[in-house]
């Protein structure tokens, strides 16, 4: 069995507003290995999109440790953070977070095109990796030109390009239709299958019978835990 590509060890975060403390997490600790999703749940406030940040190097925990691949980010300065970051790690937003200036090719390319790819090189990484999410076609067309499951399908592209080993979705179905988050999740099911490691915040049971297992948050800490499941996909009716 491979080792995790993502580890949560005794992960605390604290937020200081004012004289008052905030306790996003107490002590989380997480593992999730190659192929593995996990979907986590919660009420609103309970730290869910807190431990996503912290697991991806958006926000830095007060204590404990994350590591992605073996390499603890605590150990390293903000430049080889967002090198990492950029490098290996996919993040979903809910809100898709496109560059409207941008067509969908050049979004998905953009991070490609920050690493030291070519032009041409980085254009045709984004149309596989667009074409992979059904949307080739709409390679050349801006955002406000796109559906709203088409830009989280972008979004999601553009969270896939390069080979990213860990991907991290929070509520990427909130804003769609049943039929559009059935897309998606197939879509980010789908690369995990391949061999990634992904983490979906979801509020949807339903969603969250797509991953292998699912964790419960409450008050910034681990509640609660499914066990892990074969093939998640045959609680939908979806073929293997």
């Amino acid at each position: 069995m491979s080792g995790p590509v993502l580890r949560l060890t005794d992960v605390e975060r604290v937020y200081q507003a004012g004289e008052v403390s905030v306790r996003a997490l107490a002590g989380v600790s997480l593992s999730v290995r190659p192929g593995e999703l996990v979907a986590v749940m919660g009420p609103s406030g309970s730290g869910k999109s807190t431990l996503l940040a912290v697991a991806g190097g958006l926000d830095t925990p007060t204590a404990g440790s994350v590591e992605v691949e073996g390499v603890q980010l605590g150990g390293l300065d903000p430049t080889a953070v967002a090198h990492l970051r950029r490098d290996r790690i996919g993040y979903v937003f809910q809100d898709y977070n496109l560059v409207t200036d941008l067509t969908a090719a050049e979004n998905v390319a953009l991070p490609l095109e920050l690493a030291g790819a070519g032009v041409r090189s980085a254009r045709s990484a984004a149309v596989a990796a667009l074409d992979e999410v059904g949307l080739a076609a709409e390679a050349d067309r801006f955002p406000d030109q796109l559906s709203g499951g088409q830009q989280q399908r972008v979004a999601i592209a553009r969270a896939l390009v390069g080979g990213r080993r860990l991907v991290l979705a929070d509520e990427p179905t909130g804003a769609l239709d049943s039929q559009t988050s059935i897309a998606v999740l197939k879509v980010l099911r789908a690369r995990i299958d391949a061999g990634a490691a992904g983490v979906l915040v979801t509020h949807e049971a339903r969603y969250a019978g797509w991953a292998d297992r699912t964790i419960f948050v409450r008050d910034g800490r681990l509640v609660d835990a499914t066990p892990e499941r074969d093939d998640p996909r045959r609680l939908l009716g979806e073929s293997s």
